[in-house]
C-alpha cells in the first residue's frame, strides 16, 4: 500500500499549514478562545475558502467529494495548529447526511460555509455507549415530538442545526429503535447552553421540551439508525486520530526545540543522555500512531463493518497510548512552566487529553476490539 501523499494532497496540506502559520498563530488562537464567541468567523471563512468544507461534501451537492484520506490531511493540520473552529463537528454531522443520501440542501450550505452543524449523541450516565439513548421521540402524525436532553455536544453553541440520536422504539440500550433526526437550532422548545471546555474549544448541553420535527427531518430510516450512527462515528474516530497525530508531531517539535535551548550547568539539557532516550521514545510513539492512523483513514469508508470496527478501535487505542505518553513526557521535560497557559505545550497536552475522551477512550476501544468476531482465535 502506497501511503505517500499525492501531489494535490501535499499542495492542499501546504496551503493549510501556510494559513495556520500566518493567520492562526498561538497568540491569535489565544485571543479567539478568550473571546465571548470562542471561535472566529473570519477563520471559518478562511477554511471555507481553502476548500476544507467542500472537501467533505459530495460533488452533486456542490462539494469536492474528498475521501477520508483527504479529510485526514485537513485534520492533521488542524491538530498541528490547535484550530478551535467548528470544523470537525460540522463535517462529522455532514457525514450523516452524506451516508443517508439525503438532505442535499443542507450539504450545499455546508460546502459554501453558510451552515455549521453539530452532533448531539451523548447523554449523561451513558458513558461512551452511543446506543444508550434515553431521549424519546414520540410519533405525532407524520412527525415526531422530542423530549429529553443531550450533553457535551461539541460546538453545539455555534451550530445552526444538529443531528440528534433519539429513541423511537426498543429499550434504552437496544441498537434497534434508534432514529437520527435533524433539528434546526431555531426549533421551538430547544434550549442550548454553551460553555468553554478545558481545551479551549466549545461545548453545549441541549434540552428538548416538546420539540417538533417533521418526518422529512429523519436522517436515514426511522428506527434503524444504529448502522449509520456507528459507521459515521467510526469515521469521526479515524479523523480524531489524524488530529491527534498532528498535535503529537507539534508537541514533539516544541519539546525538541526546548531541549536545544534550555540550559543547565552551562549546557543545553538536550545533551543529557536520559532526555535523549526519552525524546527517542516520544518519536517512536509518534511514528506508530501515525502509521495506524493512516491505515484507519484509508480503510474506514471501504472496509466491511467487522474489519472497520477492529481497525478503528485499534487505532484509537494505539493513538491513545501515544498521546498520553507524548503529552505527559512533553510537560515533564518543559518543567513546571509547561503547565502554564503562556506555554503552547500546555494547550497541546489539554487538546490531546480531550481527544482521548472523545468518541470512546482507550479502555472503551480496547474492550470493543477484543469483543469483535475472531479475536479469540488470533
Amino acid at each position: 500500500m502506497d501511503l505517500r501523499l499525492s501531489e494535490e494532497q501535499q499542495q492542499f496540506a501546504d496551503s493549510l499549514r501556510r494559513w495556520i502559520e500566518k493567520d492562526y498563530t498561538f497568540e491569535a488562537r489565544l485571543k479567539i478562545i478568550r473571546s465571548d464567541a470562542g471561535v472566529s468567523q473570519p477563520a471559518y471563512a478562511a477554511l471555507t475558502e481553502l476548500g476544507a468544507l467542500a472537501l467533505a461534501v459530495p460533488e452533486e451537492a456542490g462539494g469536492m467529494g474528498g475521501s477520508s484520506e483527504d479529510l485526514m490531511i485537513v485534520m492533521k493540520e488542524i491538530g498541528r495548529g490547535l484550530v478551535v473552529e467548528p470544523y470537525f463537528a460540522t463535517i462529522l454531522a455532514a457525514e450523516f447526511f452524506k451516508q443517508a443520501g439525503a438532505h442535499k440542501p443542507i450539504l450545499e450550505r455546508v460546502a459554501a460555509g453558510d451552515m455549521k452543524l453539530a452532533c448531539a449523541l451523548n447523554e449523561k450516565g451513558a458513558g461512551h455507549e452511543l446506543f444508550n439513548i434515553g431521549l424519546a421521540a414520540r410519533q405525532d402524525g407524520a412527525g415526531y415530538v422530542l423530549n429529553g436532553a443531550k450533553c457535551s455536544v461539541v460546538h453545539g453553541g455555534q451550530a445552526d442545526g444538529f443531528v440528534v440520536s433519539v429513541r423511537t422504539g426498543g429499550g434504552q440500550r437496544d441498537r434497534d429503535g434508534i432514529t437520527l433526526v435533524h433539528v434546526p437550532r431555531a426549533a421551538q422548545g430547544l434550549t442550548v447552553t454553551d460553555f468553554r471546555t478545558f481545551d479551549g474549544q466549545r461545548g453545549a448541553d441541549l434540552a428538548f421540551a416538546d420539540v417538533r420535527v417533521p418526518a422529512s427531518a429523519v436522517v436515514g430510516q426511522a428506527g434503524q439508525g444504529w448502522d449509520i450512527l456507528e459507521a459515521v462515528t467510526d469515521y469521526g474516530v479515524a479523523l480524531l486520530c489524524a488530529e491527534a497525530v498532528g498535535a503529537i508531531e507539534q508537541a514533539n517539535a516544541l519539546t525538541l526545540d526546548y531541549l536545544k535551548t534550555r540550559k543547565q550547568f552551562g549546557v543545553p539539557i538536550g545533551t543529557f543522555q536520559v532526555l535523549q532516550h526519552r525524546m527517542a521514545d516520544m518519536y517512536i510513539h509518534q511514528e506508530q500512531a501515525r502509521s495506524i492512523a493512516v491505515l484507519a483513514a484509508v480503510k474506514v469508508q471501504t472496509a466491511a463493518p467487522d474489519e472497520r470496527r477492529k481497525l478503528v478501535s485499534a487505532a484509537k487505542v494505539r493513538v491513545g497510548k501515544a498521546l498520553q505518553f507524548v503529552g505527559q513526557q512533553a510537560i515533564q521535560m518543559h518543567g513546571g512552566m509547561g503547565m502554564t497557559n503562556e506555554m503552547s505545550i500546555s494547550h497541546y497536552f489539554k487538546r490531546l487529553t480531550a481527544i482521548e475522551m472523545t468518541l470512546g477512550n482507550t479502555d472503551f476501544h480496547r474492550s470493543r476490539f477484543i469483543s469483535q468476531p475472531g479475536f479469540a482465535a488470533v
